[in-house]
Parts: structure tokens; C-alpha cells; sequence
């Protein structure tokens, strides 16, 4: 069974940039894809990119996509979202996920972190 712990999250100021990482345990980690998602208060889940079980594809929504980076490293068993460029809508809950059936395109993750918060001030 995974677990996943994200943390990195906080308060920026609108152009700043983040970090946020998920530790994982648990020997199937690097069988798996992983996923980002976040969640603004009222707002449906957002799928935000995944990145395949070896590192080598990875996959950006529209929303994120040239300024959000997902980066894995099986070794450390972590996963990585870099973000850049950030903006007040950016503002939400950030998770992460995986599970034996989650694909790139952000379906069929059901292992979820507790996540992190971040938060962006213009």
C-alpha cells in the first residue's frame, strides 16, 4: 500500500515560484504513474499533470501547462510539481496521487495524499 505525504506548499506573492514535493513509501511506488491535482475552495478537483511510472512521459493540463513542471525521482521515491509564474487563481489545496489504474490523462488515481496549501497574493 502507498502513502503519500506532499509538503512545499505555502504563501508567494503573485510571480513567484514553488516547489512542492510527495514522499511516497511503500515498494510499488515505481510501478505506478503520478499525479497532481488541486482543489480551490468551491471548485471542482483539478487534474493538473502526471508523470509515468519510469520518469519518461509526462503529461500537462492546458491550465498549467509552461508554467507547472512534474518531475519524478524513483530513487527518493518522490514526485516533484514545480511551479512558476504563479497567479491568485492558482490559490487551492495541492495533492497527490497515484494508484494501480491511474493513467496520464488524470483518471483512476485512488491513493491520495493529504495535501498541501499554497496560497498566492497579488
Amino acid at each position: 500500500q502507498v502513502q503519500l505525504v506532499e509538503s512545499g506548499g505555502g504563501l508567494v506573492l503573485a510571480g513567484d515560484s514553488l516547489r512542492l514535493s510527495c514522499a511516497a513509501s511503500g515498494r510499488t511506488f515505481t510501478r505506478y504513474n503520478m499525479g497532481w491535482f488541486r482543489q480551490a475552495p468551491g471548485k471542482e478537483r483539478e487534474f493538473l499533470a502526471a508523470v509515468s511510472w519510469n520518469g519518461d512521459i509526462t503529461y500537462h493540463a492546458d491550465s498549467v501547462r509552461g508554467r507547472f513542471t512534474i518531475s519524478r525521482d524513483n530513487r527518493k521515491n518522490t514526485v516533484y510539481l514545480q511551479m512558476n509564474s504563479l497567479k491568485p487563481e492558482d490559490t487551492a489545496g495541492y495533492y497527490c496521487a497515484t494508484g494501480p489504474l491511474a493513467t496520464l490523462e488524470g483518471r483512476g488515481y485512488d491513493r491520495w495524499g493529504q495535501g498541501t496549501q499554497v496560497t498566492v497574493s497579488s
